[in-house]
């Protein structure tokens, strides 16, 4: 490493390396980037109204209004700079800016599409492969609750449509918690897991009190009821042979009741 490119690398902070700090509108005080605020402060910092940044070179210091160079010592704040989202950024990311979602992504513009319906961009492999749900990256992640349509850790985009983190997607999993967190219907391909307790079935005989017993059920992947032969270890709908089920409602009990 150079010695001009250890310097540079001091600039910046764990989140952004970048040879400006920002000049936060809201609270006067200056931080090297808005997480830094939002870390420190009790408000989060709107990234959009920042109007000013402080040159990072410690012989120049110079306060000034937002801009990729330094208008005073010419040094280039970051490679990556968005004038819309106040972003500098001296780390090759692949970023751009997405109008439609009015913020910065990373991973290569030519690699992602802006779905309108879905709100949010995504790769370019679930183009017409993904189910449309409205607007569904402007919610907070269902199992950690921070929102997913400005979020910096990666998103998943489950078979049902609703979205949550990377990272809490698997954090599931490795708990046995197979079922989206919003509708309940399966993440994953469950087929082996289903072919599993077939066998499991098979080679548990209930008693015979139990074995002609009948129940109503709702499955939670195709969303159909159907009524099944109960069995302690899992109620398999007939429509798609998932065992993400539930128990419903008898026909006739619904009639009973609204008598």
């Amino acid at each position: 490493m150079s010695a001009s490119t250890e310097k540079n690398s001091s600039f910046g902070c764990e989140h952004y390396k970048r040879k400006c700090s920002l000049v936060a509108p809201c609270c006067g005080r200056t931080y090297p980037c808005r997480i830094c605020h939002n870390d420190e402060e009790d408000h989060e910092l709107d990234r959009k109204h920042v109007e000013e940044v402080v040159c990072g070179d410690e012989k120049c210091k110079k306060r000034q209004m937002i801009q990729k160079t330094c208008q005073e010592c010419g040094i280039i704040f970051g490679n990556y700079f968005c004038s819309v989202c106040r972003l500098f950024d001296d780390v090759d990311k692949q970023q751009f800016h997405c109008d439609g979602c009015g913020i910065c992504r990373i991973g290569g513009k030519d690699n992602y599409f802006h779905c309108i319906k879905c709100d949010v961009c995504l790769h370019n492999n679930l183009k017409e492969k993904h189910k449309c749900v409205e607007k569904a990256s402007r919610n907070n992640c269902p199992v950690c609750l921070e929102d997913l349509h400005t979020s910096r850790e990666e998103c998943s985009v489950l078979p049902c449509g609703h979205l949550l983190h990377r990272q809490c997607m698997h954090n599931m999993l490795k708990s046995c918690n197979f079922g989206c967190a919003v509708c309940g219907q399966s993440m994953v391909d469950m087929k082996t897991v289903w072919e599993q307790m077939d066998d499991e079935i098979e080679s548990t005989p209930m008693p015979d009190e139990y074995k002609d017993l009948h129940v109503q059920i709702l499955c939670k992947d195709c969303h159909k009821e159907s009524k099944v032969l109960f069995h302690v270890v899992g109620l398999k709908c007939k429509e798609c042979g998932s065992y993400n089920s539930c128990r419903a409602a008898e026909p006739n009990d619904e009639k009973e009741e609204s008598r």
